[in-house]
């Protein structure tokens, strides 16, 4: 069985990706980081994901808080959510999956995995820069380049996301039985889900493109997931 590292954020996408690879026979590591986030909670999310995949999790401690400049990992408030951005909102957290991967590559390299996993994708997304499918790619010849391993065998940097709108995101979750109801994905960090921060908004922006009910509380909900909600409930009704 081969082995693949799978970088766990406790939110959708991650979750999503580690069902599809144990979906495909991989022997799962879960990879989690602790980095001075302001939605920390995350963390919590992660461990009863991988309790509820019966992997193994490890969780890698880094002080991103020392590089400050962002709303996840500063004082500064998460600005309002836009579903359709033209600009990089201030939750961008410079070079974290920059870092994130060369981790996850170090750690592939001891495990002797040939694959690491991530749940970026380029379609429904905040318009981060390492998000983008020629990152993925540059990283991958990177961590080939620069690590021990890649003399023997080729390291697998797979983002089975990366062309997927959140709405296939969604159906290929529910699919696989994902347990979308332990996941969090805001970023204002409170125990409900805020309903108004870019991963909010495009999280439920996917449920409603897949048809589905979001299963996690949320302190309230968008105009047009309101909508969608009343729209169900006559139809259904």
């Amino acid at each position: 069985m081969n082995k693949a590292v799978v970088l766990m954020s406790g939110g959708l996408d991650s979750t999503t990706v580690l069902a599809y690879a144990q979906s495909q026979g991989y022997d799962v590591v879960g990879l989690s980081f602790d980095y001075g986030q302001r939605h920390k909670i995350e963390m919590i999310s992660s461990e009863k994901i991988a309790n509820y995949f019966r992997i193994q999790r490890k969780v890698f401690k880094i002080d991103l808080k020392q590089i400050g400049g962002s709303a996840l990992t500063s004082e500064i408030n998460v600005e309002k959510g836009k579903l359709d951005r033209n600009e990089i909102p201030n939750t961008y957290v410079p070079g974290r999956n920059i870092i994130f991967l060369t981790i996850a590559g170090a750690y592939a390299d001891i495990l002797k995995a040939e694959t690491v996993m991530i749940g970026v994708n380029s379609v429904d997304y905040s318009g981060y820069p390492d998000c983008r499918p020629e990152f993925i790619e540059s990283m991958e010849k990177a961590l080939n380049l620069g690590l021990a391993g890649s003399y023997r065998c080729k390291l697998n940097l797979v983002a089975p996301l990366q062309r997927l709108g959140k709405g296939e995101i969604v159906k290929m979750g529910i699919k696989l039985k994902a347990p979308y109801s332990l996941t969090y994905s805001c970023y204002n960090g409170n125990e409900r889900s805020c309903g108004k921060c870019d991963s909010c908004l495009l999280r439920l922006r996917g449920f409603m493109e897949a048809n589905e009910i979001d299963p996690i509380e949320y302190s309230e909900y968008p105009d047009f997931y309101s909508e969608y909600i009343k729209s169900r409930n006559s139809t259904n009704g």
